[in-house]
């Protein structure tokens, strides 16, 4: 249960998009005050509005802000600075963005007019509100900002369903980048797998359909085992006749995959030592192996 205080809160969104969308409709389930929202998009300010009781699309930001007590900037980073600069804030404002890679000194106009001002970032993919709603439950939120506002979001995150984290200053763009390690990029290597399955004739639908299950089991052993046991394959076994028929196949049919390949494997063995399952001599020759393979690879 929320606070009779937080409920009282009018929450405004500047921007109605990915983010902002579900977030809204997730915020008024739960309990708090979500006013409506105002966008270049009309059209898109209105679905987040639509599906809120008593909220409504705002024609500027400036009217939103003067019916909100507390204004979520929901925009691309580079927007947020100027968004912030184009309204005006009182002191009993408090402003906050949801961009996991900018600082939270893009708000500082809103601060030199008083407002309080903060990050609040869910650490979940967005692609559309159905999915985003039903994912957001369980996610990380990284929140970043002092005293009473910290509370108010700590608050919004637990009534969301959310585990929230205090991000220390200087750190979003490090934190943000590992979410581009732990999803952006999968995509990319499942499509480099996906590239991988055409040089033998068969079509990128049909891999996929055979791929999506063993990313989906590796996923489910992250979350049985954890992050070293839950490696498995020819590194982790240190099984070197596999892995050199792996360099021998990319460098004939694939050679532009064959650099990302050796990286990964290359880094792979920490984790593999770390498990313990493998010989460490097997492991130092597979290490040497990877290695003259790159050397080969930049020589050629």
């Amino acid at each position: 249960m929320i606070g009779e205080e937080y409920r009282r809160l009018r929450i405004g969104f500047i921007g109605a998009g990915q983010l902002a969308t579900p977030l809204a409709w997730s915020l008024s389930r739960a309990g708090f005050s979500v006013v409506g929202a105002a966008s270049r998009s009309r059209a898109s300010a209105e679905t987040l509005a639509s599906g809120i009781a008593q909220a409504k699309a705002y024609a500027t930001v400036q009217a939103l802000v003067d019916d909100s007590d507390l204004v979520i900037v929901a925009v691309p980073g580079d927007a947020i600075a100027p968004v912030a600069r184009a309204a005006v804030w009182r002191p009993n404002h408090s402003v906050v963005h949801c961009s996991g890679a900018t600082e939270v000194e893009a708000l500082a106009a809103a601060a030199a007019a008083g407002a309080a001002t903060g990050g609040f970032h869910p650490l979940q993919t967005f692609t559309n509100a159905d999915a985003a709603i039903a994912t957001l439950p369980g996610c990380t939120v990284a929140i970043e900002a002092e005293g009473d506002l910290h509370a108010v979001l700590w608050a919004m995150a637990i009534a969301l369903g959310c585990s929230p984290i205090r991000l220390p200053a200087g750190a979003r763009a490090l934190y943000h980048a590992s979410g581009s390690f732990a999803a952006s990029f999968m995509v990319r290597l499942m499509n480099d797998a996906l590239d991988l399955w055409s040089t033998f004739g068969i079509s990128r639908e049909d891999a996929f359909k055979a791929l999506l299950p063993l990313t989906k089991g590796t996923v489910a052993a992250l979350d049985s085992n954890g992050p070293v046991r839950a490696l498995a394959g020819p590194i982790a076994r240190a099984d070197l006749g596999t892995v050199a028929r792996h360099i021998e196949g990319l460098r004939a049919h694939a050679p532009h995959l064959l650099p990302v390949y050796l990286d990964l494997a290359r880094r792979s063995i920490a984790i593999s030592e770390a498990k313990g399952a493998a010989d460490t001599a097997r492991l130092a020759a597979l290490e040497d192996m990877l290695d003259k393979a790159q050397s080969h690879k930049t020589k050629s």
